[in-house]
């Protein structure tokens, strides 16, 4: 199988293993990631997920060699969207690259090697946080194919790094290293080569460390807040009020203790 998972007690590995093509998806290995990420999101002992590939390569976008062949009207329509779509979980949709319309409750680390171009930095733009070892890199590269961003490149990639520098990358095409990336806010951490999965991985129990409620729920308002008024986001980010009264209380508690004084991360 082409889209390995494997837990690793409360994080969730997803790992796209097909290097005879530089781990290009096609559209068995779509629905592949799609499943997988539903379940990963839906398994209330999985924290974190972190997507990554093989070393040398991320994702080199959907499989043209594939889509050489034809794609069928059924193809299509599996992915179209009406104005019935909410984004939500309620009735979940797969795009073409397979998770990137799913709005997760919870956060996922990209860990990425090699390239990340075309629909597989769509992929990378679809997580929440990005590691880049330093000889990986990124780029719309379906822009020399005549293959438009489809999977949320044009929606994501101007709320990462701002319009201007989206505008850049879109309309050239051009090859975005990882130095280039973290200078621009597109990359989260710049690894050692070969150290992309065990760097998410850290990152990925540091977050297991924290109240899930409060981290979800903040994590949820910054995404909700895109897409409403300053006054309706401020009333949706009240409604994480209620994760105080949960968790909130008994961390208070932890720090009138003595825990966490100092920025001391350790034993929260």
């Amino acid at each position: 199988m082409t889209i390995e998972v494997t837990l690793d007690e409360d994080v969730t590995v997803v790992r796209i293993n097909r290097p005879e093509a530089r781990n290009a998806v096609d559209p068995e290995m779509a629905d592949a990631l799609f499943q997988a990420f539903t379940a990963f999101d839906r398994d209330a002992s999985q924290k974190v997920a972190v997507l990554t590939g093989i070393p040398g390569a991320f994702c080199a976008g959907f499989d043209l060699k594939r889509a050489a062949g034809g794609m069928d009207d059924t193809w299509f329509a599996e992915h179209d969207l009406d104005g019935e779509f909410d984004g939500r979980d309620d009735r979940p949709r797969k795009g073409p690259m397979g998770p990137t319309r799913l709005a997760l409750t919870k956060p996922v680390i990209a860990a990425i090697s090699g390239p990340a171009v075309a629909g597989g930095m769509e992929l990378a733009l679809w997580c929440d946080l990005r590691v880049m070892e330093e000889s990986a890199y990124m780029g719309v590269y379906c822009r020399r194919w005549g293959v438009p961003l489809i999977d949320g490149g044009t929606v994501r990639l101007p709320r990462i790094v701002g319009h201007g520098r989206a505008m850049d990358l879109i309309l050239t095409g051009r090859k975005v290293d990882a130095a280039e990336s973290l200078a621009i806010g597109l990359a989260t951490r710049v690894c050692a080569d070969g150290a992309a999965l065990d760097t998410a991985l850290d990152l990925a129990r540091e977050l297991t460390k924290f109240p899930q409620a409060c981290m979800r729920a903040d994590r949820a308002s910054a995404i909700a807040q895109w897409s409403l008024d300053p006054a309706d986001a401020l009333v949706r980010e009240w409604e994480s009020a209620a994760t105080f009264r949960s968790e909130g209380s008994t961390g208070a508690a932890r720090f009138a203790s003595g825990k966490g004084r100092s920025g001391d991360f350790g034993e929260i």
